[in-house]
């Protein structure tokens, strides 16, 4: 974007990711997490902590990754050649992972046409669109495996989750990074049958979560104060983003607590005047009316974002 918009102001506000622009304030860490190979016993640590946070009550069940990205490129290599139904428009990676793999994939618009598959992926609440399916719609899915990716879903209440009410033959995918704001972290987390869990972690083989990632993780997931706090001040963020989209004769269609999803006749052009203005929201080749805002981070921030929209 820099390259395309070499007079762009400096710096530029990124709202293309759906990351939270305020992350969890990392402290110091003692020198032996980062001079020594990670434990058992901090991997266990991190687990408890995940589970204790996503309602878990076996960690076992849980399976810590370096992003839940890893966990989507891993999945797809564990499975035999599969007729893979993907719930879309979503996060575009899945259909790439499972296709790359050689399963066949199918985009579908609905969870009934996803039904009959061999696995099922949807994302809940999806991305880009913030669609939330109930647990019993999901639940209500016939496939072989359903892969529930829910990224997004830590700043909503607990019951929209699967995670702590794991139907059978199926995997949720939780991301640390977004909801934290340390996506350079690397950490992401299955929650899988004891088979398939098993497989997960014996794939990942010894130390494929680092030290710093294990105990950064533990501290922050074990933060119910921060995350508190942060669930309200994005409340507060979101409604003032939404009105300036609305000022600026957006449509919102969608989002969650970390992003809106938003429509306009001139899409291109609007996006093309934040750039100018050196402010980056992600846009749709296949939807050229779509475009999707991250929460702005400060009071700065927001103050460009509404002079780039006033100017448009």
């Amino acid at each position: 974007m820099r390259a395309r918009f070499p007079n762009a102001p400096l710096p530029w506000i990124d709202l293309s990711t759906g990351i939270n622009p305020v992350a969890w304030p990392v402290p110091p860490l003692p020198h032996r997490i980062w001079a020594v190979l990670p434990t058992r016993e901090q991997d266990a640590a991190l687990l408890e902590a995940a589970a204790a946070r996503y309602g878990v009550a076996d960690p076992a069940s849980l399976v810590a990754a370096p992003g839940t990205q890893a966990l989507l490129q891993l999945l797809p290599r564990l499975l035999p050649a599969a007729r893979v139904a993907i719930v879309a428009p979503t996060y575009e990676e899945h259909a790439l992972c499972w296709a790359r793999q050689g399963h066949a994939v199918r985009l579908v618009g609905s969870v009934e046409e996803a039904s009959g598959a061999d696995v099922a992926v949807i994302v809940n609440p999806n991305n880009p669109t913030g669609c939330l399916l109930p647990p019993a719609a999901l639940r209500g899915v016939r496939a072989g495996l359903r892969v529930i990716d829910e990224s997004f879903i830590d700043l909503l209440p607990p019951q929209t989750s699967l995670a702590g009410d794991l139907p059978p033959d199926t995997v949720v995918l939780r991301s640390f990074g977004k909801t934290y704001g340390l996506a350079g972290v690397r950490l992401g987390f299955a929650i899988a049958p004891a088979a398939l869990a098993e497989r997960l972690r014996a794939e990942l083989g010894p130390w494929s979560v680092s030290g710093p990632a294990l105990e950064i993780g533990r501290r922050a997931l074990s933060d119910t104060v921060w995350l508190a706090n942060t669930a309200a001040r994005l409340a507060v963020d979101g409604a003032r983003l939404d009105r300036l989209l609305c000022n600026a004769s957006f449509e919102i269609l969608g989002g969650t607590p970390l992003f809106r999803l938003v429509a306009h006749d001139d899409a291109p052009h609007a996006g093309e005047t934040l750039a100018r203005h050196g402010i980056h929201v992600r846009r749709f080749e296949a939807e050229r009316r779509w475009l999707r805002f991250g929460l702005p981070g400060d009071v700065t921030a927001f103050d460009r974002l509404a002079d780039a929209l006033a100017t448009r």
